[in-house]
C-alpha cells in the first residue's frame, strides 16, 4: 500500500473531525467557571431592582437560568462554601463556624473534576476562606494572596482577583478548567471606590456591588474569550445574603430570617440549557451535584442537595425542602443557635421561642403563625429534627494528620473531638439584641483602635453576664491593645474556661502569656490552636518560639518542622508564601 501523503492525511483528519461533529460525536469538555460574591442580597441586582446598577451580571442572567430566591444553608462565609462544594448542609459535613476545619474525608466537586482531567484553580478573596481551613483540598492552584485590611478582616479588592485569575489562564494552556473565584467587597466594612460610591442610607453596600459587577463583567468576558471553541459553564451566586435594618439585624450571621438566607443564584450554558427564571428555593448544596450533572460525571456521596440539570433543559423545576442553621449566637455569644426548615411557603425557625412563617403571604417574616397552626408547626418540627437526626453521615476526620502525630510526640492534645451541639437552657438571640447591639458598638471602636472607649463597653456587659463569650474576648483583645498584659492574662484566661474550643481566644491568650514572660503556659495555648486549626502557621511558628524561650529546644525545632512543613506544603500546592505572624 501507498503511504498517504500527508496533505491528504490532514484533509481526511478534518473531514472526519467535520463529519464527527455533525452526527454529534464527542464534544471537548467545557470550562467551568464558579463566582461567588460574599454577602450579595438578590435585590441589590439590577434585573431585580431597577435602581441597582449591575450590567455585567444582569447580562449573564438573562443569558442563563435566573433563581432569584435561592437558599443559603448558613449565613456565615465557610460554612456557606463548604456546603456549595460538597453538596452537603452543615450538620453533615461538620463545619458549623468560619474559623473551623474542612473535614478532610468530604468529597467535594473540585476533587471529582480534578480526578475527570480539569485543570482546577480557586481565587479567594476574604479571611474566612484562607487556605489554612481546608476547602483548598482538590485545587491545583489556591490563591489566598491578600493585602487589604488586618488579622481577621484581611481581604483582596475585585480588581487583584481578577487580575490573579488572568494570570493563571494564561499559563493553563488547553485543558478544560474548573476556577472558582471568591469576591468578598461587598462584606462589612463597606468601603467601594469612589466612582462607584452610591447616595443613600445604603449606598455604600450597593456601591461595592456595582463594583464587583464591574470586575465580574472582565472575568466573564475574558472567560469566553479564553475557551475559544471550547463552551463556557458559568454558575454565579453568593454564600449569604445581608440584612439592612430588617428585624433589628444588621449585616449577617445572627439570624436566618430571609433576608440573609435568600441570595440570587445564575446557571448559563448558553446552546447547552434554556435561559429563564424561576422562583423555586434552589440551594447552594444543588450546585454540586446539578454541575456534575450537566458534565455527565458521576455524583458525590452522601449529599443533601439534589441535581435540577434536567429542569434547566425542561423548565420544570421543583425545590426540595431546605435546612437552614446559625451557630454564630452560640459560638459568640453563648446563647441558643437557630435552625429553620422550609418546605414549600412554609417556613418553621427552632428557638427557645420558635417561629412559624407562611412566606407567599407574609414575604418579610412579621406574623409569626407559631400559636395558631400546630399541624404545620408540628409538621415542620418533626422533617426538621429528622435531618438532625440523620447527622451520623458527618466527617469527623477535621484535622491534619501529621500534625496531630506531631503534637502528641510533644505532649500536647486535648482540646479533642469534633464540635457538639449545646444543651441546656439557653437565651433567645431574640431577647438579646440590646446586649447584642451593645457588643457591637464596642466592636465598632476596638475596629476604629479606640481602646479606651471599647475597654469600657465590655467591662460594663461583663458586669450584667460574666461568662459572656464576646466580652471577655474582646475585652482580653483590648488590655492587650493597651499594654496591660498582666490583667489581659486573667481576662483571657476566663474567655479561654467559657468556651475552650474559641480558636482566637487560645490565640489571644498565647500572645498575652509570652508578652508576660509566661512561656510553658503559652506553649499550651499556642498547642490548642494548632489542634483547633491544625494548618495555622503561625500557631506552629509562634509554639517553637515558646518552647525555645521555656528552655526546650528540642521540643521547640520539633514545631519548627511542622511550621516549614506546612510552608513547604502551602509552596508546592501553588498557594503564595505568607510569613508567619
Amino acid at each position: 500500500m501507498l503511504p498517504i501523503p500527508p496533505l491528504v492525511r490532514l484533509a481526511l483528519l478534518c473531514a472526519t473531525c467535520a463529519l464527527l461533529a455533525c452526527c454529534g460525536g464527542p464534544r471537548p469538555a467545557p470550562d467551568v467557571l464558579l463566582v461567588t460574591i460574599d454577602t450579595l442580597r438578590p435585590d441589590a441586582l439590577g434585573i431585580l431592582d431597577s435602581r441597582r446598577e449591575t450590567p455585567a451580571i444582569d447580562a449573564l442572567a438573562a443569558s442563563g437560568y435566573l433563581f432569584p430566591a435561592a437558599v443559603s444553608p448558613v449565613p456565615l462565609t465557610l460554612p456557606s462554601h463548604a456546603s456549595m462544594l460538597s453538596g452537603r448542609w452543615p450538620v453533615h459535613h461538620g463545619v458549623r463556624d468560619n474559623g473551623q476545619s474542612v473535614p478532610i474525608d468530604v468529597p467535594m466537586l473540585q476533587e471529582r473534576l480534578k480526578q475527570s482531567g480539569y485543570r482546577t484553580a480557586a481565587f479567594v478573596s476574604g479571611f474566612p476562606l484562607q487556605a489554612m481551613f481546608g476547602l483548598d483540598r482538590g485545587f491545583e492552584l489556591y490563591d489566598d494572596d491578600m493585602n487589604d485590611g488586618e488579622q481577621g478582616w484581611v481581604e483582596r479588592r475585585a480588581e487583584d482577583t481578577v487580575q490573579a485569575v488572568l494570570g493563571w489562564w494564561t499559563r493553563s494552556g488547553d485543558s478544560p478548567t474548573f476556577t472558582w473565584v471568591h469576591f468578598y467587597d461587598p462584606h462589612d466594612p463597606y468601603a467601594p471606590p469612589r466612582e462607584f460610591w452610591q447616595a443613600g442610607e445604603h449606598g455604600a453596600y450597593y456601591g461595592e456591588v456595582s463594583y464587583t459587577d464591574y470586575w465580574a463583567g472582565k472575568l466573564l468576558e475574558a472567560a469566553r474569550a479564553r475557551s475559544g471553541a471550547r463552551s463556557l459553564l458559568v454558575v454565579l451566586t453568593a454564600d449569604h445574603g445581608e440584612a439592612l435594618g430588617e428585624h433589628q439585624e444588621n449585616t449577617h450571621g445572627y439570624f436566618i430570617y430571609d433576608s440573609t438566607m435568600r441570595v440570587p443564584l445564575i446557571v448559563s450554558w448558553p446552546d447547552h440549557t434554556q435561559s429563564g427564571r424561576s422562583d423555586a428555593p434552589m440551594q447552594l448544596v444543588d450546585i454540586a451535584p446539578t454541575v456534575l450533572e450537566l458534565l455527565k460525571l458521576p455524583a458525590l456521596e452522601g449529599i443533601d442537595g439534589r441535581s435540577f440539570a434536567a429542569g434547566l433543559a425542561s423548565g420544570d423545576l421543583a425545590a426540595h425542602p431546605a435546612r437552614m442553621e446559625t451557630w454564630l449566637p452560640w459560638t459568640y455569644y453563648g446563647w441558643a443557635p437557630l435552625e429553620a426548615w422550609l418546605d414549600g411557603n412554609w417556613k418553621l425557625i427552632a428557638s427557645p421561642s420558635p417561629e412559624l412563617y407562611k412566606l407567599d403571604a407574609d414575604p418579610s417574616e412579621a406574623n409569626n403563625r407559631i400559636a395558631e397552626d400546630v399541624v404545620n408547626t408540628d409538621r415542620l418540627g418533626v422533617a426538621l429534627a429528622q435531618s438532625t437526626r440523620e447527622a451520623a453521615r458527618v466527617a469527623t476526620t477535621t484535622s491534619d494528620e501529621a500534625a496531630m502525630q506531631r503534637l502528641r510526640s510533644l505532649g500536647y492534645v486535648g482540646v479533642g473531638g469534633p464540635v457538639e451541639a449545646p444543651s441546656g437552657n439557653l437565651a433567645d438571640p431574640k431577647s438579646r439584641l440590646q446586649m447584642r447591639d451593645r457588643l457591637q458598638e464596642g466592636e465598632r471602636l476596638l475596629r476604629a483602635n479606640q481602646f479606651v472607649d471599647a475597654r469600657e463597653v465590655f467591662a460594663e456587659v461583663l458586669k450584667t453576664d460574666p461568662d459572656s463569650r464576646f466580652a471577655n474576648l474582646r475585652l482580653g483583645i483590648c488590655l492587650l491593645r493597651l499594654g496591660q498584659n498582666a490583667e489581659a492574662v486573667e481576662v483571657l484566661k476566663h474567655a479561654v474556661e467559657v468556651e475552650p474550643r474559641r480558636a482566637e481566644a487560645r490565640y489571644a491568650l498565647g500572645d498575652a502569656l509570652m508578652r508576660t514572660e509566661k512561656f510553658a503556659a503559652a506553649a499550651e495555648q499556642w498547642a490548642a490552636l494548632a489542634e483547633l486549626q491544625p494548618r495555622r502557621k503561625e500557631a506552629w511558628f509562634n509554639l517553637g518560639a515558646a518552647l525555645e524561650k521555656d528552655g526546650q529546644p528540642d521540643q521547640a525545632g520539633s514545631a519548627m518542622q511542622e511550621y516549614r512543613r506546612l510552608s513547604d506544603s502551602e509552596k508546592s500546592a501553588g498557594s503564595p508564601p505568607k510569613s508567619a505572624q
